[in-house]
């Protein structure tokens, strides 16, 4: 049975749900999210809730990607905690600040807590540019040297606002693969597009370590971008990733099933691509 995991769900604690008003005092970028009226907090209970609904097997969860690093390590404590209470169901991934001095010691103790990956990060909303190679490269070593894949968020450049889009274009995150080829690097929300680029066979060959995961997809592309995807050659590199709470889970599977890929590529996304990047 092939499973299926969905690779890209946030979660909150509940005490910053409670009072994330305060948080977002100091926190711009989580202020102008949680501001936006369609966002949703989810607590890790209620993505378990949503897994087995939808007919999910699996999630990677993350916490939010803050500027303090202090409230990384306690979103990271959380997922941490998740993990331990629904192991068959979660996988638990960390976030941190990349310009921490920090840095190190935190993903070293993150994954001694079990947490298998770093992201998403949000470059704009935590005040990093990807695209700078001397100000990316202890982040994009520790990763390589740890065997860590990367999520970072990114967004395409043109069509219509919405909060979170940022200037984390398909030019910045091919710049990143560019720099660091050998960064097993997951780009959300398609990209950004630059999953269309990869018609390019210099960019299909330096993004061999690159996937894109389809988070926001039914708000943004029609159903037609799974089929794009096929044609391109790139399944073997799309993850399935709901951006749970934002979207429910179910609402991918309906697109995925009536994409027009066969049942072959559809179990790519779903789950065979996750399961060979996480190593299960």
């Amino acid at each position: 049975m092939i499973l299926k995991i969905d690779f890209h769900v946030h979660i909150t604690p509940p005490d910053i749900i409670k009072d994330w008003k305060k948080i977002a005092e100091k926190e711009d970028y989580f202020r102008l999210l949680n501001e936006s009226p369609v966002n949703k907090f989810a607590t890790a209970d209620d993505v378990v809730r949503e897994l087995e609904g939808s007919g999910i097997d699996k999630a990677v969860i993350f916490g939010f990607a803050f500027k303090d690093m202090g409230l990384c390590r306690y979103v990271n404590d959380y997922t941490a905690q998740a993990i331990k209470e629904y192991p068959e169901k979660l996988i638990g991934y960390m976030v941190a600040m990349p310009t921490s001095r920090e840095l190190e010691k935190e993903i070293d103790r993150c994954r001694a807590a079990g947490l298998k990956g770093i992201g998403e990060l949000f470059p704009q909303g935590q005040g990093f540019d990807i695209a700078d190679s001397k100000e990316m490269s202890n982040l994009a070593n520790l990763c390589i040297e740890r065997n860590l894949p990367l999520i970072i968020h990114t967004n395409e450049p043109v069509g219509h606002y919405y909060a979170g889009k940022t200037d984390t274009t398909p030019e910045k995150a091919g710049a990143f693969a560019q720099n660091f080829p050998d960064v097993k690097v997951i780009f959300a929300h398609w990209g950004g597009g630059l999953m269309f680029y990869e018609l390019m066979p210099e960019i299909k060959k330096q993004n061999q370590n690159v996937y894109y995961d389809t988070a926001a997809s039914p708000l943004l592309y029609n159903k037609n971008i799974y089929k794009t995807a096929g044609d391109i050659e790139v399944l073997h590199k799309v993850l399935f990733g709901s951006d749970f709470p934002l979207l429910p889970m179910k609402r991918y599977l309906k697109e995925i099933s009536e994409s027009g890929l066969s049942q072959e590529e559809q179990e790519l996304i779903c789950g065979q691509n996750a399961c060979r990047l996480l190593g299960l």
